[in-house]
């Protein structure tokens, strides 16, 4: 990944991912904080990976789970995450939340 620091590579043995968006590399990180904080904003995770099974999950979902797994939060508010979504499109973004969601169900 051109323009991504080695400290922000992303580590597919802690669940990482790299949210490529809005001409930022973005690291996500499914940790145990996270996700909690992601569940005490959008319900059970597991209803969540359900929603998402089932073509359920709404773009305010997706860009709640990813804003709680983002690195560095610091780079983009969340309405600015929201819009790059958007912007790049869902099927840009599916192997980020594939890769959160395979963390939630499988762990490392």
């Amino acid at each position: 990944m051109s323009g991504v620091a080695n400290a922000e590579r992303p580590n597919p043995e802690r669940g990482e991912a790299a949210l490529e968006i809005g001409g930022e590399h973005l690291l996500v990180r499914p940790s145990f904080a996270a996700l909690v904080a992601a569940e005490a904003e959008l319900g059970p995770l597991f209803a969540l990976v359900e929603r998402a099974a089932e073509g359920k999950l709404s773009l305010a979902e997706l860009v709640g789970l990813f804003w709680h797994c983002l690195v560095d939060r610091e780079r983009m508010t969340r309405e600015a995450l929201g819009e790059a979504v958007l912007a790049v499109g869902l099927a840009r973004v599916t192997p980020v939340l594939r890769a959160i969601l395979q963390q939630i169900l499988a762990g490392k």
